[in-house]
């Protein structure tokens, strides 16, 4: 009779091996799940327009309360208000969004701080990885509009810089509000990275506008809308 081995006689990196499979199969499903889920979610809605920025303004901040004007202007216009959900510009965003009477979505990442869903959606998802989040924040958008943010900012205005340089999506308005925020980044991208060090092409440096003006945002909007982008 042949002994079964026991579960300490199999060796560590078979044990190793299994759980690795077993992580990775389980992650697999989970991404397939969030992907399915968001895309269900922003399938629902027509003309949508996504608001990125920081977290970490609060009602009375200028860019918060320019945030807020910006979701009620833009849900006025007739387009979806769609944010990553939480508190700051997201919730601005969406506030003016809510506020307006409009549509207003928030797809939320889990985070041990900082990522509480704001109370102005009225559609919301929430989300463990932030790269099936970020897929569906650009899905389908009319527009994104950049208030000032931090490093996740910054990660979310460069990827939808890169799809639309790369033509992996289509042509959309990426509108940053706040020159004073801005401006800096803008000098940085024309003066070393164009014409210095020459890491972009001629043209790159216009796929985004910098403005204070909303209604010059509404204009870029309107304007692809109407030209039949996305």
């Amino acid at each position: 009779m042949t002994l079964q081995p026991k579960q300490t006689d199999i060796p560590k990196q078979h044990i190793t091996k299994q759980s690795i499979l077993k992580e990775t199969e389980d992650r697999l499903t989970r991404v397939d799940t969030e992907l399915n889920e968001g895309f269900e979610v922003i399938h629902r809605y027509d003309k949508t327009v996504t608001i990125f920025g920081s977290a970490r303004f609060v009602e009375g901040d200028k860019y918060y309360d320019l945030a807020r004007q910006a979701g009620q202007m833009i849900s006025g216009a007739g387009y979806t208000v769609s944010t990553g959900g939480a508190g700051g510009i997201m919730e601005a965003g969406n506030r003016g969004a809510y506020e307006a009477g409009g549509d207003s979505l928030g797809f939320n990442i889990k985070l041990p701080h900082e990522q509480v869903l704001n109370p102005y959606t009225t559609d919301h998802l929430s989300f463990h990885y932030f790269f099936t989040r970020k897929v569906i924040l650009a899905y389908g958008a009319k527009a994104y509009v950049f208030f000032p943010g931090g490093y996740g900012t910054l990660d979310e205005l460069f990827e939808v810089m890169t799809l639309i340089q790369t033509q992996k999506a289509p042509q959309a308005p990426m509108i940053l509000v706040g020159s004073e925020f801005w401006n800096g980044l803008d000098k940085f991208i024309k003066e070393q990275m164009l014409d210095q060090a020459k890491t972009i092409s001629e043209g790159d440096e216009q796929l985004y506008t910098i403005t204070d003006d909303l209604d010059e945002m509404i204009r870029l909007i309107d304007a692809s809308a109407l030209n039949g982008a996305r």
